[in-house]
C-alpha cells in the first residue's frame, strides 16, 4: 500500500509537470512569467506532499567546496560538449543559440527568478522529490537515470532537442551528486554555478 501511494504521488507530479512545461512552452514571449508561476507550483506542491529530508548536514565549506566545484566541472564537460557540436555535421550548435534566445534572462525580475524560485525548484522537484520517491522503489542507478529521463522529457514541448540533451545530461550529473551527498544546499549551489558560468560569465554560443 505504501508503494501504491508513493507511486500515485510521483505520476501525478509528473503529469502536473507535464502540463505545466506544456503550456510554458507554447508562447516564449511569455516564458519567464509562465516558467516562473509553474516552479512556485511544483514546488507548493512538494511541500503540501512533504518532500523528501536530506540524509546528511554539511558544513558551510563543504557546500561551497562541493557545490561550486562540481558546478563549474558539469560547466567543462558542457564547455567541451560545445566544441564537439562545432566540428560534428549536425545542427545542434544552431539550436544552442536558439535556447539562448529564447530562453535567456533579460530583465532584473528574470534574475531574480532564475536564482530565488527556478534553481532552487528545479532542485527541490526533479531530485529533492521526484528522484527521491524513485531510490525508494528501486536501485540508486535506475533512479538517477529514470529521473533524469522524466527531468528531460518536458523539454519535448520546446521543440529544441540540445535542451532534451543538456537537461538529461545536467539531470544525470546532479542525480548523482544528489544520490551521493544527499545535500540540498550543495545541489542548488552546484546549479547556481553552472548557471553563471554558462548564463553570464563564458557563454558557450
Amino acid at each position: 500500500m505504501a508503494k501504491l501511494i508513493i507511486d500515485t504521488k510521483l505520476l501525478g507530479s509528473i503529469i502536473i509537470a507535464h502540463l505545466l512545461l506544456y503550456i510554458t512552452f507554447r508562447d516564449s514571449t511569455v516564458f519567464w512569467y509562465l516558467y516562473t508561476g509553474a516552479m512556485l507550483f511544483l514546488i507548493s506542491y512538494v511541500v503540501f506532499l512533504g518532500k523528501s529530508k536530506e540524509h546528511e548536514r554539511f558544513s558551510y565549506h563543504q557546500i561551497l567546496l562541493y557545490g561550486i566545484l562540481s558546478g563549474v566541472l558539469l560547466y567543462m564537460i558542457f564547455r567541451i560538449g560545445n566544441m564537439a557540436l562545432n566540428v560534428l555535421p549536425t545542427r545542434l550548435d544552431n539550436e544552442v543559440i536558439q535556447a539562448y534566445r529564447r530562453f535567456s534572462p533579460h530583465y532584473l525580475w528574470h534574475y531574480i527568478s532564475l536564482v530565488l524560485i527556478l534553481i532552487p525548484g528545479e532542485e527541490i522537484f526533479w531530485r529533492g522529490f521526484v528522484q527521491a520517491r524513485l531510490m525508494k522503489i528501486m536501485d540508486v542507478k535506475y533512479a538517477v537515470l529514470l529521473s533524469a529521463v522524466i527531468s528531460a522529457s518536458v523539454y519535448l514541448y520546446c521543440n529544441l532537442k540540445i535542451m532534451m540533451i543538456i537537461t538529461f545530461i545536467a539531470s544525470v550529473f546532479w542525480g548523482l551528486l544528489y544520490a551521493k551527498k544527499r545535500d540540498m544546499p550543495t545541489l542548488i549551489l552546484s546549479h547556481l554555478t553552472f548557471d553563471v558560468l554558462l548564463i553570464f560569465i563564458f557563454p558557450i554560443y
